[in-house]
């Protein structure tokens, strides 16, 4: 047979063994998937989840610590190489709640129609989990040589108050003395399309409630009324005038009112209460005690008569990308390998549990699947979008682990 011939041949055999083993792999990337979806692990209850989770990474050689704490489960799994860099991926398998009314399939089924896989937490953020888990056995079975170490760092609380989940996880993390180089939070973040944008940082969140105090009376005589609505109009109009000078093109402050109430079920009653509600999403240039005292003084015209009550603060976290070894422009870089793009960065979005990993020390970057449908009735992910973002994972994990020589 000729030379040519077999040269064809041998790559053509190459080549199907290659498609083999990706189809295998890919199946059961999407069977992972579809397991942790039907877990109905509402917050905070894990059930059966982290579980699942500890026996994947035990026979990976993770030393996998699981803990409770007020109902919530928490796990800390690590597996070292040799010196290196301190990595951790965070995650966490809890969903919000989801009743079949409406859905193409139960929320808890996992089924998969015309390529979409549809379940309560496919995007936020078990399909995440999946894929990360999919691109750590990659990364455990690759013969090259491997230096670092490796955290999964998992909760059972960040779609509730966030407060028995990865905060604890951090403070144990603390508390043992170790402290992370990076920290990739597999939050849903793509908006068009995979890897379209990922969060370098997250605005802080503080709510508010202000109790105005009036004086009630007839509509008729107002000059014998302070009229609490009248007064809370003029402050809505106070806070939502409010500009915020340290604001940069990347991380902007906003405020919303959310609500106005005078809880007043006749017409011819001037409401001597008012309460007003709003939410900030401020800047990482602020703090929410500098958040607190920027309001407080706006608002000193109607201090005698307004009382605030502060709710619910969740502090903002930046990772700057000027540092000798970058976890951005690594992500970027897997992004752009894997898919010719790269990367909007954004701290636009919701609080998440990256926050609590960010320190001066600690880079985190918030990278995974399409965030349109979370939340939603028929959450879903196709699987074009799970196996692309399973590749960056992979990716990353490489230029990390085995190939990244920069880190310093």
């Amino acid at each position: 047979m000729p030379y040519l011939v077999i040269k064809v041949l041998k790559m053509s055999l190459v080549v199907s063994q290659q498609a083999i083993i990706s189809h295998r792999l890919n199946a059961e990337l999407i069977k992972q998937l579809q397991t942790l979806i039907q877990f109905k692990s509402v917050t905070p209850n894990q059930a059966g989840a982290i579980d699942w989770l500890v026996e994947q990474l035990c026979e990976l050689g993770f030393f996998c610590e699981k803990f409770t704490s007020n109902g919530v489960t928490n796990l800390i799994a690590r597996v070292k190489f040799k010196e290196g860099p301190c990595i951790a991926f965070s995650g966490h398998i809890d969903v919000v709640p989801a009743d079949n009314d409406d859905w193409l399939s139960p929320p808890f089924d996992g089924k998969i129609i015309n390529g979409v896989i549809y379940g309560r937490g496919a995007a936020d953020m078990k399909g995440g989990v999946a894929a990360m888990l999919s691109a750590t056995k990659k990364l455990i079975n690759n013969t090259s040589s491997k230096a670092g170490t490796f955290y999964w760092l998992i909760t059972s609380d960040e779609e509730g108050e966030a407060e028995f989940g990865s905060a604890q996880i951090a403070d144990k993390l603390s508390s043992n003395g170790i402290v992370l180089d990076g920290c990739i939070v597999g939050e849903p973040t793509s908006s068009t399309y995979v890897g379209d944008t990922i969060k370098n940082g997250r605005r802080g969140a503080l709510s508010a409630r202000i109790l105005v105090k009036g004086k009630a009376g007839h509509v008729a005589y107002p000059q014998n009324t302070i009229n609490a609505a009248h007064i809370s109009a003029k402050i809505v109009s106070k806070l939502s005038e409010q500009v915020w000078h340290l604001d940069d093109a990347g991380s902007k402050t906003t405020l919303q009112v959310t609500g106005i109430n005078t809880d007043n079920v006749v017409d011819n009653l001037v409401p001597s209460h008012c309460e007003i509600t709003f939410n900030i999403r401020y800047s990482h240039r602020y703090n929410s005690n500098e958040i607190k005292s920027i309001l407080i003084n706006s608002l000193d015209e109607f201090s005698r008569c307004i009382t605030i009550n502060w709710e619910r603060p969740c502090e903002p976290y930046y990772t700057r990308t000027d540092s000798t070894w970058s976890l951005t422009s690594c992500v970027e870089q897997a992004i752009h390998s894997q898919t010719g793009n790269y990367p909007l960065l954004s701290t636009s979005g919701g609080t998440s549990d990256g926050r609590f990993f960010a320190n001066s020390h600690t880079q985190v970057i918030e990278f995974g699947l399409k965030n349109k449908t979370i939340h939603q009735i028929n959450e879903h992910v196709s699987i074009d979008d799970l196996i692309k973002v399973e590749a960056i994972y992979y990716d990353l994990l490489s230029r990390i682990f085995i190939n990244d020589t920069n880190f310093k």
